[in-house]
């Protein structure tokens, strides 16, 4: 059965028997004798791979019709071979302009019209190849960036759920936190003081990374991290040295490969310094201002806010509106004061966030 189809269109009765009777032995041939039913005859499914186009037609000719052709996206790329009786340069310039793929004038000579046919037809082939190729590609690198994506982020919460059996309280602490750094990302993004840091890549870099925060608590042991009072000032000085822990730790898994990952960057700021506080009191390093990373001070009113409403070994939960009226009070001093203001504002949506993620023990 013949592989491709060649729509044919001319509004003599006796052009179309003729192009039928060349091209059918190797073909299958359609014909329409009007500009309108060739832009019916053209359209899904029955899409042809080539178009003859007489060009002097009746109510609308066949430069009128090449540009509906193209107008559309379902029939913009069948190739158009003109076939007429016109000879003027002035004529085939026009329809090579309007974007037919070649001219043909009449009488037709058998020879070269089924040569010109195959060229246009082997073109298309091509064409078509190489579309279909790069749809694959494109489809193949999709799906790749999506397995990298849900490989990268099954890794970052299996290491966080890691530090989480560490200490069984915390319950959804990862996923709050994580939806508060991304709930402030996305209020501050137009700041002025915040809109070139926070890019849609970086917000998004940003999420993902949020649960590594706590990490480095894998290194404190259970005396110390499961004590069911206050610490003591020695344990305390232990139980700091998870921001210092957790940086090592993704810094050794850094280590093993051969190029450096985004996530892992803000992963490390994250896990590093969100302990720091704005008037430089916090820890390890005693940061101050805007020598704090943007994500860590993100992190840093997330996890107090959760810290706060979350019940501990050493203390009950507290109401999102009593920790509220905490976080304000840090404005300037524990808080980035823009940070806080965008808490502030967001803070309805803070409470449900704290509410969709409970813990059942709370």
């Amino acid at each position: 059965m013949p592989e491709h189809t060649i729509l044919i269109v001319d509004d003599e009765p006796t052009n179309l028997a003729i192009l039928t009777t060349l091209l059918q032995p190797y073909y299958r041939v359609r014909a329409a004798n009007s500009g309108r039913r060739c832009l019916v005859a053209a359209q899904p499914p029955r899409t042809p791979d080539l178009i003859l186009l007489d060009v002097m037609m009746p109510e609308m000719n066949g430069y009128d019709v090449l540009r509906e052709l193209r107008a559309e996206p379902a029939t913009r790329d069948i190739p158009v071979l003109f076939v007429t009786a016109l000879d003027d340069e002035a004529d085939e310039e026009l329809g090579l302009e309007l974007g037919a793929a070649d001219y043909l004038t009449k009488p037709i000579r058998p020879g070269i019209l089924l040569a010109r046919v195959r060229t246009q037809l082997d073109a298309k082939c091509g064409r078509d190849f190489l579309r279909d190729r790069n749809t694959l590609l494109e489809e193949e690198v999709a799906r790749r960036m999506r397995e990298n994506d849900l490989t990268q982020l099954v890794s970052i919460r299996a290491l966080a759920h890691l530090a989480e059996t560490r200490d069984p309280e915390t319950g959804n602490h990862i996923l709050r936190t994580q939806a508060y750094v991304h709930l402030l990302a996305t209020a501050l993004r137009r700041h002025p003081r915040f809109s070139d840091v926070l890019t849609p890549r970086y917000c998004d870099l940003l999420t993902k990374s949020a649960p590594l925060h706590d990490i480095g608590k894998v290194g404190i042991p259970d005396a110390i991290l499961l004590k069911p009072d206050r610490l003591t000032e020695a344990e305390w000085m232990v139980m700091k040295t998870h921001a210092r822990l957790g940086v090592e730790a993704i810094e050794k898994a850094e280590a093993d490969i051969d190029m450096p990952l985004d996530f892992l960057v803000l992963a490390k700021q994250i896990a590093h310094w969100h302990h720091e506080k704005w008037d430089g009191s916090g820890y390890p390093n005693g940061l101050a201002g805007e020598a704090i990373p943007v994500a860590a001070r993100f992190m840093a009113l997330a996890d107090v806010f959760d810290a706060l409403i979350s019940v501990r070994v050493y203390k009950p939960a507290m109401s999102c509106e009593a920790a509220r009226d905490i976080i304000v009070a840090g404005r300037g001093r524990h808080f980035d004061p823009d940070v806080a203001d965008a808490f502030l504002a967001n803070f309805e949506e803070f409470a449900r966030i704290a509410e969709r993620h409970h813990d059942s023990s709370t």
